[in-house]
């Protein structure tokens, strides 16, 4: 684990599994239409309950770049943020990434949250390299954190492995 301070806020980097974290809300890496089958948002599902889908379900389509909110049902968290990334050869994927970053951190706002945690969008079925995710989120939180008040106290990134938490502490380490 490795932390920095910006604007006394909290910004963290960890191993481990995210639907394990007890933050205010947990992002999820999602798709466009909120069917949460593989990945994190397969394991979030099995861990916190079917709600979670039918919560989605009713939301519905979002866009790439765009985040959505559901309750957590069982999990440890209190809220779910699914932001939709994109997925590598679909074209602009930096700004996409960057945009499903700041919407997730935006709908946080809205709920006037205090602690949020990220998994590194994107760079597992969707495809993007690790070392570009790694830089879009870790300089897009910073940036955050550093041009505007926020009711987040705390936000991490939780990552699933070794590899790509040296990626994100590669970035961190620049910050």
């Amino acid at each position: 684990m490795d932390e920095k301070k910006i604007n006394n806020k909290i910004m963290r980097i960890i191993v481990g599994d995210i639907t394990e974290r007890n933050t205010d809300a947990i992002v999820n890496a999602a798709n466009n239409y909120l069917k949460h089958g593989g990945g994190v948002a397969g394991a979030i599902v099995r861990k916190g309950g079917y709600i979670i889908q039918e919560e989605s379900d009713r939301i519905g389509f979002v866009p790439t770049g765009s985040a959505a909110i559901t309750s957590a049902g069982s999990l440890k968290t209190k809220y779910v943020i699914h932001a939709v990334g994109p997925k590598w050869g679909e074209g602009d994927e930096e700004n996409k990434l960057k945009s499903a970053v700041l919407s997730s951190l935006r709908k946080a706002e809205e709920y006037q949250l205090k602690s949020i945690s990220f998994p590194a969008i994107s760079s597992g079925i969707y495809g993007c390299p690790k070392s570009m995710v790694a830089k879009i989120l870790v300089t897009t939180v910073a940036e955050y954190l550093k041009s505007q008040s926020t009711s987040l106290e705390t936000i991490e990134f939780c990552l699933f492995d070794e590899e790509t938490y040296r990626y994100f502490k590669q970035e961190f380490d620049k910050i």
